[in-house]
């Protein structure tokens, strides 16, 4: 009783010197909260829409089901859940955080994993895109292409060790899949699918609406919690808030022989991943070997804000947030620890050796990748516009039908 109590006072504490700060602060706050729109407007909504309404689709077409077969020999041995969770886990690479949370809720509603098994694969499915370290991190803050592959590595490579340790969490859950697994044929996989997409017996169109409207909900949550914390970002700097909190990691960036100039941009990115990459990068003080073990521990930690994200996500189901947060501090370590063993084989050995002038790197200046994130702040603004037009002609439509 009396810590609710004190929890009370603290977040009435909080709130009000958040309204106090934002009061004084108007200029400040406005162009943080433009910054966030901005990153919304260009990047995450038009870069995650497609996953989102693509994953829907197939969640009810079956198609997820189908993929569940096929991979439970893969799954349920080595991370102890559903052949289901490759998916998740595929997709949430793909598009990048929250979208792991967004893909595992999901299942969880449609009864296709138990809650043991959420908490344990939502713990592993959330990361950074390939687009965003490569492209945003790499070439954008570093200006290092090259950077960008061991970044990559330790990110994944510390999701995927998480993964291995969380299959220990929670009790055994009841093994479903196992008559499936001993018939493990392309016909029951077959099977499977037809029997999920006649239970589903929505039309096309109204599955294409539904995917559409739960996407783009999802999607304006995301948004507001952007633009949230990075105001609070901001006013934590201004109040000098993120000094003082920086004052209490020094002894142990000290201790590491890490520079006290990484404090700060460290405190940053444990509440924004973007702000803080970008931070990091322009310590000058620092190696580049320092700067990107830092960087893949706050990409890996995720900052609050995703995780908000995330917990606002879960909310929906019984799926417990506290396991995916010791989660992300497990896979911040195991990141933090490749980017340091693989420093000398990813980095070191490939930068002996020049690239030839004919060659068209995958990840640089001139990549794919750098190419399609600049396509997607010229085009990002237009297909967030169409994709909310759409959404209300939708929503219009069923109100006026009900």
């Amino acid at each position: 009783m009396v810590l609710s109590k004190l929890k009370t006072v603290f977040l009435s504490i909080a709130v009000t010197i958040l309204a106090a700060s934002l009061i004084s602060f108007p200029r400040e706050s406005f162009e943080a909260s433009i910054r966030g729109l901005n990153m919304w407007w260009e990047i995450v909504f038009p870069s995650l829409l497609p996953f989102f309404i693509i994953s829907e689709m197939l969640i009810g077409f079956g198609v997820v089901k189908f993929i569940g077969v096929l991979l439970e020999p893969l799954m349920r041995p080595l991370f102890k859940v559903p052949g289901v969770g490759g998916f998740v886990w595929a997709m949430g690479m793909a598009s990048g955080q929250p979208a792991g949370a967004k893909f595992t809720s999901r299942l969880r509603q449609e009864g296709h994993i138990t809650k043991i098994e959420a908490e344990r694969l939502v713990s592993f499915t959330n990361s950074s895109n390939p687009l965003f370290i490569f492209s945003a991190v790499a070439v954008g803050f570093f200006n290092n292409p090259k950077i960008g592959l061991l970044l990559a590595a330790s990110h994944y490579l510390g999701n995927i060790c998480v993964g291995v340790i969380m299959r220990f969490y929670g009790n055994e859950t009841p093994d479903v899949s196992r008559d499936v697994r001993k018939k493990f044929k392309i016909r029951a996989a077959l099977s499977v699918l037809h029997q999920t997409r006649i239970k589903d017996n929505r039309p096309i169109g109204k599955l294409l609406g539904d995917a559409v409207n739960s996407s783009i909900q999802t999607l304006l949550m995301i948004g507001g919690f952007i633009i949230l914390f990075s105001v609070i970002n901001k006013l934590l700097y201004l109040l000098h808030i993120t000094a003082i909190l920086a004052k209490t990691v020094e002894l142990l960036m000290s201790s590491l022989s890490f520079p006290d100039m990484l404090s700060i941009p460290f405190i940053s990115g444990l509440f924004e991943i973007t702000m803080g990459s970008q931070l990091i990068s322009q310590v000058q003080d620092a190696t580049l070997l320092q700067k990107a073990i830092i960087t893949s521990f706050i990409l890996a930690f995720s900052g609050f804000s995703i995780q908000a994200q995330v917990a606002s996500i879960l909310a929906q189901t019984d799926i417990r947030f506290k396991p995916f947060f010791i989660a992300r501090i497990l896979q911040g370590i195991f990141a933090a620890l490749f980017a340091l063993i693989l420093w000398k084989p990813l980095y070191v050995h490939f930068n002996k050796h020049e690239q030839p002038s004919n060659a068209w790197p995958v990840f640089g200046d001139g990549s794919l990748a750098n190419h399609f994130y600049h396509k997607m702040v010229e085009i990002g603004p237009l297909i967030t516009i169409l994709s909310l037009c759409v959404y209300i002609l939708i929503l219009f439509t069923r109100l006026k039908k009900s």
